[in-house]
């Protein structure tokens, strides 16, 4: 068979096997559309809850800025000694959980501060101490504390119905149980913010852990009004 022809038939039979072929219409790209442009900018912002979280641990030495060479039971009586009246905030604590944590040298069982974790979550460099501690009805308290200068800052504080807590990469993701969405759980990301120096809630997301019981309302898949 001459070459021309060969060539032509090899060509013709890569077309038939192998040609393009159309997938259809291609959908239309849709950008975001932004609702109520007219609506005034905010001239009061409120608060950022999460910097109020910061605060100096009063007389705990962290040598060479080394959080592993500090006791996380002294970290935590430092500071329910130097608040011994707040029961709300970053700084509260139950009067029960309070005076367990007094008492953690002489009843170790009671101790309500659990097995402390590190986790360089700053960059830094140098690893941040984290603490739970058992709460009644179910709570948790989580602290992160942040070596500087000798001692300690907390970058952390909050208090929940903890289910879980995990680390993914420098963020602390924290499970909290749904009592009012049967089925599903809140996952907060808690991320280092350079210009607060603080760890802040950065990605919340709900998510379902398991069916919904019969007879009980699920959640909306859409937010929007009626």
């Amino acid at each position: 068979m001459p070459g021309a022809a060969l060539a032509a038939l090899l060509l013709t039979g890569c077309g038939d096997a192998g040609e393009l072929r159309a997938a259809g219409p291609t959908p239309t790209a849709v950008g975001p559309v932004r609702l109520w442009p007219d609506m005034p900018p905010v001239t009061a912002p409120p608060y950022d809850y999460g910097e109020s979280d910061t605060a100096r641990v009063p007389g705990v030495k962290a040598p060479g800025d080394d959080v592993h060479r500090v006791d996380p039971v002294a970290v935590v009586q430092a500071e329910v000694a130097a608040h011994p009246d707040e029961y709300s905030g970053p700084d509260g604590m139950y009067q029960e959980t309070a005076g367990r944590i007094r008492e953690c040298g002489e009843a170790p069982r009671r101790c309500p501060v659990m097995t402390p974790y590190y986790r360089d979550l700053t960059g830094d460099g140098r690893d941040e101490l984290i603490v739970g501690i058992r709460m009644p009805d179910q709570q948790t308290g989580l602290r992160v504390y942040m070596p500087e200068k000798g001692g300690l800052t907390r970058i952390m504080s909050t208090v929940d119905q903890v289910v879980g807590v995990q680390l993914a990469g420098r963020d602390l993701v924290v499970r909290v149980v749904s009592a009012g969405i049967p089925g599903y759980e809140y996952r907060t990301a808690w991320s280092w913010d350079a210009q607060q120096r603080s760890l802040l809630p950065t990605r919340d997301e709900i998510v379902r852990v398991k069916p919904v019981p019969p007879g009980q309302a699920s959640p909306s898949p859409s937010g929007g009004g009626a």
